[in-house]
């Protein structure tokens, strides 16, 4: 293997570093900056896109049709063409065929260049028409000077930054970069090794890997390269997946270091059970084993004075809002406060209506009280919880992000349950944890989430976390049978609608949201309540939508809960929270257009009653009346599985970590080169050695984590 930076094209070769070049290179520096790429090892890290091969030339001759080829050949005719549109037409030959190049846009420079008798060294796709081999704005150049020994990469770009540019600062990069190796001596590599000079097998270092993904040798599999199991693309997976696991590893032993208030009940006067007994008692139902085993392992975590940091998981109607009360139970027998945080206005009221229901006629033989904080509160409303709040009189305070504000100061604030906490940012988190700064401690964290993780994200992504899983449902809850059908037959549908709310059953009817237009997802929901309202006659047909004032909103969900309501047209903000238990029929019209958690996560609305439940997938066909291939994937499999952790599973093959791991991520991809799905086997050697390495190896450690993830570790920790 070559152990320094490559040869590179003649056309390459110019000043290869970017840094202090005047005129046009600021330019290109500004575009280097926005794509990301400020240290040597960011340029080093900037993988190619794909290579282009300019390392041999053939003869015209035996170029098949199709393939982008490269040839030497001599300019025989050179003119512009007028008609049908304006057009530059050269024709070359090189001793075994002839072609003819056509360019649509072109420069006085370039007839200059491809002036008869001139010889070009031409690079593009030959193919064969009607009068002869043709290229279509094929790359050229004078021909001569050595040819290269490598494929040529091309790289990942944006306005201004041209490819010749970025290439010559990759190779200036490669040779300043410091690419020592940071993995512990005698490491043995998980990845695929390779034949050395010597014959011998041995792996590649991160070094040899980068210079030959940047530059390979003509004769690698190409196709090793584009599904990323060459072995020089399984070191840097390795690499960065340890990385990411040293850093997890890291936050964890931070916030062991860290205290938090030990909750054990306090006995009560006159010797009355505990809080959490009292609730127990007064369910209307029996908790099931999963619930019961979840309970014992967030109770053993809250005795503890370590900060807890466990992840809630439970499919859709399994039982977590009363684990996270018997949760809230502990803190405030012991004497402190909790704190339910929602991401949606109307979940944290559902939250709100159920923990009054259960602990405010308990709370009240204490002299406490459960408090609200959302964002559009009355001032006067807003000063008494706040009051109450720092008083320590709300035992238990539930809202929206409003809980986390400047204005509001907990008495002693001890857990924070985070329902959907894939919904909310980074800071947000941190900002929930430092309300208890004051007293020198941080309060116990229990994020909940009814998108189930798939292992391997969860062993990558919150190596960090405990996991709890309740992985069974409480008993009652109704199969839901989901039917595919395509919106030429939405008539039927609707006739389905009016028999299902003439037997006394409930409807949600879903309309997706429109990303690009607020204003359109609010006239598609508008259209459909209209047209629903007229087929529908003498049937209330609801609307809401995310630009409803709060009070509006209220009235229409009180008039669904009631019962009074029998359609309820609906965007996306029905996700999560909602329980009708008389809602027997959900409807998802553009269904194609929905993630597979997403969909799995609407369905879950019925089903929550005695009655059967259906959920209909409404789905757009294009001209061909068929749906794209992903989409019926998708589809596909919600109606083969009600499972969340197979649907997860699934999702997670189709669209990749961001849509379960949300602002964790801040927008950003911290796994650029490893994926979940076929590099477990890496995965478990990084989470096998990243504690070792922080225990025997710590400066390694360091400085494998800044190398790879420079500022964005902080994102792993919140």
């Amino acid at each position: 293997m070559p152990s320094a930076a490559p040869r590179v094209s003649p056309s390459a070769k110019a000043s290869a570093a970017p840094a202090g070049a005047k005129g046009g290179a600021s330019v290109a520096q500004k575009a280097l900056q926005k794509i990301g790429l400020r240290r040597d090892i960011d340029l080093a890290l900037h993988l190619p896109l794909r290579y282009e091969d300019e390392t041999r030339i053939i003869p015209l001759a035996s170029a098949r049709d199709g393939q982008v080829a490269q040839i030497e050949a001599t300019v025989v005719a050179s003119e512009v063409q007028l008609r049908p549109r304006r057009q530059l037409v050269v024709q070359v030959e090189d001793g075994s065929g002839s072609c003819e190049l056509r360019f649509f846009s072109f420069y006085p420079s370039h007839q200059k260049t491809m002036a008869v008798g001139a010889r070009l060294r031409i690079r593009g796709e030959v193919k064969g028409g009607f009068w002869g081999r043709q290229m279509l704005h094929p790359a050229f150049r004078v021909a001569g000077g050595e040819l290269p020994a490598a494929l040529t990469p091309v790289y990942p770009t944006t306005a201004g930054l041209p490819q010749p540019y970025l290439r010559r600062a990759v190779v200036s990069a490669l040779a300043r970069v410091d690419l020592s190796d940071t993995l512990p001596p005698g490491t043995e590599p998980p990845w695929a090794r390779f034949h050395g000079q010597n014959g011998l097998h041995r792996a590649f270092s991160l070094r040899e890997a980068l210079i030959f993904l940047h530059h390979p040798t003509p004769d690698v599999a190409l196709s090793t390269l584009e599904d990323h199991s060459h072995p020089a693309w399984q070191r840097l997976k390795a690499e960065e997946l340890l990385a990411q696991q040293l850093s997890q590893y890291q936050s964890r032993r931070e916030r062991d270091r860290l205290r938090a208030p030990v909750l054990h009940p306090q006995p009560v006067k006159g010797g009355a059970w505990p809080l959490h007994e009292q609730l127990l008692a007064v369910l209307p139902f029996s908790l099931t084993a999963a619930q019961r085993r979840v309970g014992e392992e967030i109770a053993a975590d809250l005795a503890r004075q370590v900060p807890m940091h466990r992840l809630l998981q439970g499919d859709v109607g399994s039982g977590k809002t009363v684990v996270s009360a018997l949760a809230a139970c502990l803190a405030m027998d012991a004497g402190w406060q909790c704190a339910l945080m929602a991401p949606t206005e109307i979940l944290a009221e559902q939250h709100f209506a159920k923990m009054i229901g259960w602990l405010e006629p308990l709370l009240a033989a204490r002299g406490r009280k459960v408090a609200w904080l959302v964002g559009g509160q009355k001032k006067k409303d807003r000063t008494a919880m706040l009051e109450m709040v720092a008083s320590g009189e709300a035992a238990l305070v539930v809202g929206t992000h409003a809980v986390i504000q400047e204005q509001v100061q907990f008495k002693n604030l001890a857990l924070a349950i985070i329902d959907e906490q894939h919904r909310f940012g980074v800071a947000q988190r941190l900002a929930l944890r430092q309300k208890l700064a004051a007293h020198g401690m941080e309060p116990h964290m229990l994020m909940m989430s009814a998108t189930p993780i798939p292992r391997t994200l969860a062993m990558s992504y919150y190596a960090d976390l405990d996991v709890s899983v309740i992985d069974e449902l409480p008993p009652g809850r109704t199969p839901i049978v989901t039917k595919l059908i395509a919106d030429s037959r939405k008539d039927e549908v609707i006739e389905r609608i009016g028999a299902q709310v003439e037997a006394g059953r409930q409807v949600y009817w879903v309309c997706p949201l429109i990303e690009e237009s607020e204003a359109l997802d609010l006239s598609n929901a508008t259209a459909t309540h209209a047209d629903l309202s007229e087929a529908l006659p003498g049937v209330m047909v609801g609307l809401l939508h995310s630009r409803m004032p709060t009070a509006e909103k209220k009235a229409v969900m009180a008039l669904f809960t009631s019962g009074q309501m029998g359609v309820l047209v609906s965007t996306t903000v029905i996700e999560v929270g909602v329980d009708v238990p008389n809602a027997s029929l959900m409807v998802i019209e553009h269904a194609e257009r929905f993630g597979l958690s997403q969909l799995h996560q609407l369905r879950g609305r019925v089903g929550r009653g005695a009655a059967a439940s259906a959920c209909v997938l409404l789905y757009a066909t294009n001209d061909s009346g068929r749906v794209g291939e992903t989409a019926k994937e998708r589809l596909r499999a919600m109606a083969e599985t009600n499972d969340g952790f197979e649907i997860a599973r699934r999702d997670l093959e189709i669209r990749g970590p961001g849509e379960f791991l949300g602002a964790r991520q801040s927008g950003d991809a911290l796994l650029r080169f490893a994926d979940l799905a076929t590099d477990t086997h890496l995965l478990e050697w990084a989470r096998e050695l990243a504690p070792q390495m922080l225990d025997r190896y710590p400066d390694l450690a360091a400085k494998h984590v800044a190398r790879w993830l420079g500022g964005k570790s902080d994102y792993l920790k919140a």
